[in-house]
């Protein structure tokens, strides 16, 4: 299956944004992807809980994800949207970070609400509460396509190994990992978390990336890392997009999975164990 990762920086602005993703869009479809992913809060990028509260939708009237459905039905592609900020009708008024994988018909197939929050210190200037803006999710996702079986996962999660084994053991074979990661946590643990999570699961790992300066009409902008990446399940770096905006291409080869897991069936060897 040729793939597409779109690497954007996208702002605080769903409209920009969105006209930015159906460029882009073009452009994969142009170059024969099947498939085409995009990063994390592809819509909104913003640190301003006031900002979302004014500019955000609840899924089933965003405009973003109906045009979004609309262009895969128009170009015949598979579309994973690797994350939406959107409303909830939870009572304390949070948002959820939420995943889509589109059909060629236009239709979800699946989705994924991100379940690790983003609360961390990285510096004491780089602080981060994802969890005072949005809810986690509770319910990890493993759907079926034509061209294999995927995991969701959104960006932080791809620190929690435990995760993505259960994927893996759910029938996983690619693994989808869109994020906005920190430029400072990125240059240090980036392609590290993502190599490993492929090599433990024998899985492809997915993760198209925000990247550069984030402009911001509200509150402090943010600064991502970029370096879009393709794993392959024996823990080759197929494609490092870099810092750039733009889109990379892979083609999968779903026989690389088996391989990978003939070759190492680590995935059959779990023990239960005592302790500590």
């Amino acid at each position: 299956m040729r793939t597409a990762l779109l690497q954007m920086t996208s702002s605080d602005s769903p409209v920009e944004n969105l006209g930015m993703v159906e460029k882009m869009l073009d452009e994969a479809v142009l170059g024969g992807a099947g498939f085409v992913l995009t990063p994390e809060v592809t819509n909104c990028l913003s640190a301003s809980r006031r900002h979302q509260q004014a500019v955000l939708h609840h899924e089933e009237d965003d405009p973003t994800l109906a045009a979004l459905q609309d262009a895969a039905r128009r170009h015949g592609i598979w579309l994973l949207l690797g994350s939406l900020a959107v409303k909830t009708h939870d009572v304390d008024g949070r948002f959820a970070n939420r995943q889509f994988l589109i059909s060629p018909q236009g239709e979800i197939t699946a989705r994924y609400d991100k379940i690790h929050m983003f609360d961390v210190d990285v510096t004491p200037e780089e602080t981060y509460r994802e969890s005072d803006g949005y809810r986690p999710g509770d319910r990890a996702v493993v759907t079926d396509t034509p061209f294999g079986r995927v995991g969701m996962s959104i960006c932080y999660d791809v620190r929690f190994g435990y995760l993505h084994r259960a994927l893996a053991h759910a029938g996983a074979e690619i693994l989808t990992v869109p994020a906005a990661f920190s430029h400072v946590t990125g240059a240090a643990h980036w392609h590290v978390l993502l190599r490993a999570r492929a090599i433990e699961t024998g899985c492809y790992v997915l993760a198209p990336a925000q990247t550069g300066r984030h402009l911001a009409s509200v509150g402090a902008c943010r600064q991502t890392y970029g370096h879009s990446l393709v794993v392959a399940p024996w823990g080759e770096v197929l494609v490092d997009a870099g810092i750039n905006s733009g889109v990379s291409y892979v083609d999968l080869d779903m026989e690389k999975v088996a391989e990978a897991r003939r070759r190492v069936p680590s995935l059959t060897h779990d023990r239960d164990f005592d302790g500590p």
